[in-house]
Parts: C-alpha cells; structure tokens; sequence
C-alpha cells in the first residue's frame, strides 16, 4: 500500500490531522491506530470513564506504568491512555482548557516563531463549535463540540462560592488567554442533536462521521506501528504488526508520528534515531542521533483532598448510589442530561501560589465523587474530591525503550519532584486547597476527611503526604520538543531535524507545559500543522 501521508497514531492530533489532510480529495492519507473504532458506550457515555480508567483489562486503556519513583517513596506512577481512535480524548474528563497566552508567546521567545498566542488562537477557533456561539476567543462552525456542562451539581456551585470566599475571582471562561479564577469547566461534549450529552472525543468530532465516505481516507485500527522505514535520511514508510503479521505502508511525501508523549519518541528509538546509549544496548541500528528524543519529559503531579459526604446529589456507590444511578442513566439515554453527561471534574479554580507570580502557577479540579488511586481504590458512601496540580513544573524526566520488541511499553520516568521548587508549590497548593474545602459553602456538604489530612499541618506533614500519594494528572507533554536547541527534536514546522519527509504532531512537541489541560492545545497544534503541510504542497 501506498499514500501520500501515513500517521501513525489516532489520538486526538492524529484524527485532527487525517481529517484536515483528507480534505483535499486529490490526497490520500493512511492513518494507523493500535486500538479500536472509539464507539463503545463506555466511551460515549462521559460517566463511562470510571470503568476505563483504572485500567482493568488494558480496555481501550494503555495503562503504562512508571519507573519508581524516588521523589514518591519509591512508587511506580501510574499512566493512563486511550487506546482507541480519538486517543485519550476517549478517555479524559472532557475538559476544555487552552491555558494561559503568556505560555504560546513564552514558546515563541524559545525560538518557535509562529507558536505565539496571536498565531494559534485562529486555530483554536477553527476546531471549535461553542455551545455559546463564536465572539473573538471562539469558534462557531468547527468539528470539535464545546459545551457547557448539563447540569453541575450544588455541591460544585458551593465550591465556586467557597473559592470566591477565599478571595479568588469568579471566572466565566477559562480560554481567553486569562484562566486566572474559579468556575465551572467547559467540557467537548455533544451539545444538541441525536447526541445531546455524548462525550466529543477527537474521534467524534473529526474522524467519524467521514472516514466511511471518503475513499482517500484509509483508517486501519488495531494495528500497531513496529518501526519507520528509511532510505538513507527519508522516511518514506512505516512497518506494522496486524495479528501477528509484519506489514508495510509507503508514503510518497511524509510519514507523521502522532504517538503522544510517550508512543512517539518510543517508536523513533525503535527505528534508530535518538540518544545512541537510548538505542545501541537493544541491538536497535542507528539511523540518526537525536539527543532530545525521549528528553524533556514534563508531567503534571496531581495531589488530592477528599471528605465523605451525607449529600447524596452526587455520584456515590452503594444501593442508593446504584439505584439513583439507574434513573440518571435513563435520563441520559432519554435525553443526555443528568449525571451520566457529568465530567466528574465539575468545578475549576487558576491560583497563584505567591501574589507576585505574573499567572497561575495552580490549577484544582473539583471532583463530585471520592476519588483514591485513579479510582482503582473504592469507598462506599457519598463524597467529593478536590485535585491540585503545578501548573508548570520543573522536574524532568524521560521515555525510552524498555527492549527492542515494538509491543513492549516504553520506560516512563517522570521524575517527579526532582526538582525541589516543584515540592514547595505542591504544599502551597494543598494549604490553598484546604482554605477553600474548610470555607463556609462547604460546611454542609463536609462529612469525614478520608486522607488523615487536619487543621495546622506542618510543611513536613505536606510533604508527607505528597510524597506519599501523588500521582500524575494526565498531562505528559515535551518529549519531541520544538525549537532550535540543539535538544530539540522538530523545528517550529514539526519536521524532526536531520531527517526528511518526517515530523512529529501531537502534545510531544510541546517545549514547555501550558498552563491548563493539554487536549484542547492538542488539537490546535494538529490544525496548525494541517494548514503548514498543505501549503507545502500546493506550492509545489
């Protein structure tokens, strides 16, 4: 088989980009995705992600682990992924978040021209169809469905006011380049239509309601990409396993790994290029070294603050919890509303950990259900759950290859609070979280605390308990930077340097965190790339 492109990956870049490439009817573009279609109803159904993520089975869940970790006691952190078109987007909390302008224009000041905000706003607002119509920070006509959340519980509106209690302004929306404020999420979800209340995934939005109709489209699902093929410094294919069997797809212009942050640095050391001592021991042929192939690995460290709760408006397990639960999932199916549209992650809040930082540095997520271990720890009962993360950290880690065998999962070390700056914004954040928890709008809904966390804890204590039971948040980004450095793996058009016909497209290539969710910037960055190969092309 041939194709003008192959990308390897679903995800949320890699649906976006097969979408937008396959536009032009004279192009054909192969697209290859280890996991499913991304249909099933746990999918769909946004509530469903309690039974993805813990990981059970590996459904449509890579469910990676980490290396131990020492900044964690020696833990191995968990990491979960979405194996299925449309990538974790399949499987996260649906949360719309751009993050801050500041983050785009620092990109730009590192030598990545036209990665500022001003450049990549347009295409936030092309991928976007906001329930609340298009205005100057949002689109109205684009595949991906921005709403508002159904129906936030009392609970989540208790927290806002305990928040603004705290001195925290209220913030309608978080994506005009200024999250700073506590609210209410927005959330890529079906917002009107057959699908009212459906989870949008990138799958969803850009890849379904086409890949049947367009006859130069190819989509192969549950094939896993082995290696890339060269000759000399071209790509100019990929090698891949289809139940058992070994199997090439050519490309006539570019190869495009869309992997993520850990698929598609593991899948360049698997085809030789990157660090020589990353490659060499797995009896892996150089093709090209690349210092920062792996490198750069940033991910946010999540801590979490949870109470039990006689409140009962909202998602609990036990026989009311079930029996509720049941009247919540007909009204979904009826309608796609009611606690099954949840995000789970209902309410927001952007702090700053010192007044005199120029953004938040702090992002919480406010969870109306009990949430231990990346709900792989259940309690019985009612509850609610308040996450916070750094925004921006500064620990780095990295990805390589566990061995030579493609379907091995890569080596994940994030490298967590390797860097002490990162422990001390953590302890802020959770005596900034408990301020909130402990104000009055929550008195009603607080019950028992479930983590032995308590009134005048010292910096000790924290840290403690930090270390004890952090775990990541689901934003790994970096590993495939983009810049001019000599650790930089693609240029500021996504090809990876050295090589030709090659680039990397998706949340690896980010040179630093932004400041909120990585999935909506995902896709902008796709769209981006999108428009800079096509007018490559068409020039020629």
């Amino acid at each position: 088989m041939e194709f003008d492109y192959v990308i390897v990956g679903g995800g949320s870049a890699g649906a976006t980009l097969a979408a937008r490439l396959s536009e032009d009817r004279d192009t054909s573009v192969c697209l290859l995705e280890a996991g499913g279609q991304g249909k099933n109803i746990f999918i769909r159904a946004p509530a469903g992600v309690v039974a993805i993520l813990p990981g059970h089975g590996k459904f449509v869940n890579w469910a990676f682990s980490t290396v131990p970790q020492a900044g964690l006691k020696g833990r191995c952190g968990y990491q979960p992924r979405g194996k299925a078109l449309g990538g974790s987007s399949a499987i996260n909390a649906m949360l719309y978040v751009r993050g801050q302008k500041q983050d785009y224009d620092h990109w730009a000041e590192l030598g990545c021209e036209g990665w500022d905000w001003e450049s990549v706003l347009p295409y936030f607002k092309r991928a976007e169809n906001n329930e609340n119509g298009a205005n100057e920070a949002h689109g109205g006509g684009g595949p991906l469905q921005v709403a508002n959340q159904k129906e936030p519980r009392p609970i989540t509106r208790a927290f806002v006011e305990a928040a603004r209690q705290t001195q925290i302004p209220y913030r309608e929306d978080f994506n005009t380049g200024d999250n700073e404020g506590a609210g209410v999420y927005q959330v890529t979800q079906f917002h009107d239509g057959p699908r009212n209340g459906e989870r949008c995934s990138a799958a969803a939005a850009y890849l379904h309601p086409i890949m049947d109709e367009r006859d130069n489209l190819t989509v192969l699902t549950k094939v896993r990409a082995s290696r890339i093929l060269f000759e000399g410094k071209r790509a100019v294919g990929i090698a891949y396993r289809q139940k058992a069997k070994t199997h090439v797809v050519k490309a006539r212009r570019e190869v495009i790994l869309a992997g993520g942050a850990f698929g598609s640095p593991q899948l360049l050391q698997l085809s030789g290029v990157g660090r020589p001592e990353d490659i060499t021991p797995h009896g892996i042929e150089m093709v090209h070294a690349l210092p920062g192939v792996g490198q750069n690995l940033q991910d946010r460290l999540d801590f979490v603050q949870g109470w039990k709760s006689k409140d009962t408006d909202n998602f609990g397990i036990g026989l009311t919890g079930s029996a509720n639960l049941l009247g919540h999932i007909y009204r979904w199916w009826r309608k796609g509303t009611g606690m099954i549209a949840t995000p789970f992650a209902e309410g927001a809040a952007f702090i700053k950990s010192e007044p005199s930082l120029d953004r938040p540095d702090l992002q919480l997520h406010f969870v109306i259900s009990i949430v231990d271990d990346h709900a792989r720890k259940l309690h019985p009962g009612y509850g609610y759950s308040c996450h916070v993360c750094v925004l921006r950290p500064h620990s780095r880690g990295r990805v390589s290859l566990k061995s030579a065998d493609p379907m091995a999962d890569p080596l994940i070390d994030p490298n967590y609070l390797s860097d002490e700056r990162d422990l001390k914004s953590m302890i802020a954040g959770a005596k900034l979280t408990r301020q909130i928890l402990m104000a009055e709008p929550m008195a009603q809904y607080r019950h028992e605390e479930l983590f032995g966390t308590h009134d005048d804890m010292t910096d000790a204590e924290w840290e403690d308990h930090i270390r004890s039971r952090s775990d990541t948040i689901y934003h790994p980004v970096g590993t495939c930077k983009m810049g001019h450095d000599e650790m930089s793996v693609v240029d500021p058009e996504l090809k990876v340097r050295g090589l030709e016909g090659l680039r990397v497209v998706d949340a690896s290539v980010m040179p630093t965190l932004v400041s909120g969710n990585t999935n909506a910037p995902t896709i902008m960055i796709a769209e981006k790339a999108a428009d800079m190969i096509r007018k490559i092309y068409q020039a020629t």
